[in-house]
């Protein structure tokens, strides 16, 4: 089992393909797993096994011949508990929803299905996924492996320990303001906001919003791109969705071809951070210069981005959540209930203020990958931060106001609809781990794809995981492993 375990989804789905492995036998792996270390994390709150088993028989029965790519052949996966999957009980993280069993799964799911995946497990995630500390009324607190006293980030809390831990090859989840890089920054995994329409999501009352993402987490980053393959591609009930690439994500990641000029900022020019989450950020921004590129100290306009974000952010949650608020107010944690009034006391001039600086934003973000291939930062403020606390208050000397203003680096991004990864790129002293924002031009994931392989080939994060669980962060010289 342990060896099912350590292999990586590309491995584990070539076996699975070749027939040396079948999908009932990595459910076992995975079930063993989950049994050993759930206890301590809290990251797959709702298993499906019974179903996993029908689907991965099914697929025994009728074996694909399928060249697609990311055609994932029977491998196990989670599916954050934010996206219904039919037949299984399916939470958003509230109470209101706490015996909620959809009839039938959202786009996302269906897709994934379709290419080969098998649900085991529900990820965890805060309420409605509102926050990047991952508890909810539900099931409790997800904890992070390294350290357990220390949150996992969020909102895509439980795909990040999955992986960590080993759990799961391969974990789906979603990014509204860094959803998947905090998570997988805190976690030492790899987590991907892909443009906009990447990914078919829905259905969704707000179809036409460029907010929240679907997207993948994995461990290293060519599962990554697998995963991607996987469910990228037009669907007929998203919009905006895109139409697969010709050339398989997959393959940036196995054959990468090296930046040639790349952008740093510790801070993309707003945000305080904390000193050695830059210093650490730094370091592995000039390790591009090994692979032959010129690494440079800039950043876009990003204009007063939280400001920006923040009538976004209440304008989205006042279309999704207000029917909510009205029926359901006393339910709601507090944050939720914050950020649902904030939306509906926004005026018709603030919103419209806040759509013309975004499309400002994006066209000064346009214009500077026209110099240079890649933008990098760290890709959260600050290490892992004690569970108990609902969100980060200070950091560096900068005070935030909101249960969102500490996730500036990750929700700037966003306004800028370009896709964004977060890569390991060390350890704090105290053992905690740091993420390295690789954002690449719109539409340009096969760019970060590559650089973030080529960076990973380099140093040896990606080996550390899966790994056990940690009562405390171990101490670590430099950043070293």
């Amino acid at each position: 089992m342990d060896e099912l375990i350590k292999l990586t989804a590309c491995e584990a789905v070539a076996r699975l393909k070749a027939g040396e492995l079948s999908p009932l036998e990595l459910i076992d792996a995975a079930l063993a797993r989950i049994e050993e270390v759930e206890p301590l994390v809290n990251a797959l709150p709702t298993l499906c096994p019974e179903r996993a088993r029908q689907r991965a028989k099914a697929i025994m029965a009728a074996p694909s011949d399928e060249v697609r790519p990311g055609y994932l052949h029977g491998l196990p996966i989670a599916i954050k508990d934010l996206n219904d999957v039919a037949g299984v009980r399916t939470t958003y993280g509230s109470p209101i929803f706490a015996d909620h069993v959809p009839e039938r799964s959202d786009i996302t799911v269906e897709t994934l299905e379709r290419h080969g995946a098998v649900v085991l497990a529900k990820s965890a995630t805060p309420e409605f996924g509102a926050g990047a500390n991952t508890f909810n009324e539900v099931f409790g607190v997800t904890r992070n492996p390294w350290d357990l006293a220390r949150t996992c980030g969020g909102s895509s809390g439980g795909a990040a320990v999955a992986l960590a831990t080993g759990e799961m090859w391969l974990a789906q989840g979603s990014d509204h303001g860094g959803s998947l890089r905090i998570p997988a920054s805190f976690c030492s995994v790899v987590g991907l906001r892909p443009s906009l329409g990447r990914v078919a999501r829905g259905p969704t009352v707000v179809p036409f919003s460029p907010m929240s993402v679907q997207g993948p987490m994995a461990r290293n980053v060519a599962d990554l791109a697998l995963l991607l393959d996987a469910f990228a591609g037009v669907h007929p009930g998203d919009p905006l969705s895109l139409p697969a690439p010709e050339t398989p994500f997959l393959s940036a990641a196995e054959t990468p071809r090296p930046p040639k000029r790349v952008a740093f900022s510790p801070d993309l020019g707003f945000a305080g951070v904390d000193p050695e989450v830059a210093a650490l950020c730094q370091a592995a921004a000039q390790d591009f210069t090994a692979l032959g590129a010129e690494v440079v100290e800039a950043c876009p306009d990003l204009g007063d981005a939280e400001a920006t974000f923040q009538v976004l952010r209440g304008a989205y949650f006042a279309a999704t959540q207000a029917p909510m608020l009205e029926s359901h107010r006393a339910a709601l944690k507090p944050e939720l209930v914050w950020n649902i009034e904030k939306g509906l006391s926004l005026s018709g001039a603030e919103i419209g203020a806040a759509e013309r600086e975004r499309a400002a934003l994006y066209q000064r973000v346009v214009a500077f990958f026209d110099t240079y291939d890649l933008l990098l930062s760290p890709a959260v403020i600050a290490p892992p931060f004690p569970v108990e606390q609902r969100y980060l208050s200070e950091v560096a000397g900068v005070k935030f106001e909101t249960y969102v203003s500490w996730l500036a680096l990750s929700f700037a991004i966003t306004l800028s609809h370009c896709p964004a990864l977060s890569l390991p790129c060390g350890f704090t002293a105290a053992g905690l781990p740091v993420g390295l924002q690789i954002v690449g031009p719109p539409r340009g994931e096969a760019k970060v794809f590559a650089a973030a392989a080529l960076y990973e080939a380099a140093h040896p994060f990606a080996t550390l995981v899966p790994m056990e669980p940690k009562a405390t962060a171990s101490p670590v010289v430099a950043g070293a492993p």
